[in-house]
């Protein structure tokens, strides 16, 4: 209302101001991803109508879409460490919490695998070393999945080699990606030995006997 010598503005529509309260997160899913970005997020909250940004840390995300006044989803940009998400709307910009924060994980990496060789036809138990290895979700040969592996820490991985041929890179899948391949991830298939075609020999000759008079 606008007070003047001549008296106060009457009420009406026309002037009406709303007060709009600070967005608030209350869940992130998945609530990590890898280090190079991309993971899509839901973010889930109250408050989003009319958002204007959200923030990975200090990072603006990507792919933001406002899918109701309790939900967003956006795209994890590349960063470190643990962030707290936060959202942007004309009422302010959400408090951070333990419930919007989102870890990066790094790649895992592998240093040594043994041993670095076994038979064609698999089997082969072979320890896997190197970092990052915690929550992994594949351990592969080649193109081919491990027979079975076990985490046996963020260092230490027990992979059953499938069967296979040549020479091939081992490499482990974890949340925050797939190992690159190096040459310390190496393993070789060694095909069975070969055993020569068996040619029996011809009957030997025997000298017709020597006649005698």
């Amino acid at each position: 209302r606008v007070t003047t010598t001549g008296g106060t503005s009457a009420t009406s529509a026309a002037d009406q101001f709303s007060y709009i309260g600070a967005p608030t997160i209350t869940a992130i899913s998945p609530s990590s991803g890898p280090a190079s970005g991309g993971t899509s997020v839901t973010i889930t909250g109250t408050g989003f109508t009319g958002a204007t940004a959200v923030k990975f840390g200090a990072t603006s995300a990507t792919g933001i879409t406002v899918v109701s006044a309790t939900s967003i989803t956006a795209t994890a940009p590349a960063g470190s460490g643990t962030v707290d998400v936060t959202v942007t709307t004309p009422g302010g910009t959400s408090a951070t919490s333990a419930s919007d924060q989102f870890s990066y994980v790094a790649a895992p990496a592998i240093t040594a695998i043994s041993p670095s060789s076994g038979p064609a036809s698999g089997g082969t138990s072979v320890t896997i070393t190197g970092t990052g290895f915690t929550g992994a979700t594949a351990v592969t040969f080649g193109a081919t999945a491990a027979a079975s592996f076990t985490v046996n820490s963020a260092t230490s991985i027990t992979a059953t080699a499938p069967a296979g041929t040549g020479t091939v890179d081992v490499r482990v899948t974890t949340t925050g990606g797939t190992s690159a391949t190096s040459a310390s991830d190496q393993f070789s298939y060694i095909a069975p030995p070969t055993t020569p075609a068996h040619h029996p020999s011809p009957p030997s000759a025997t000298a017709p006997p020597t006649a005698t008079t």
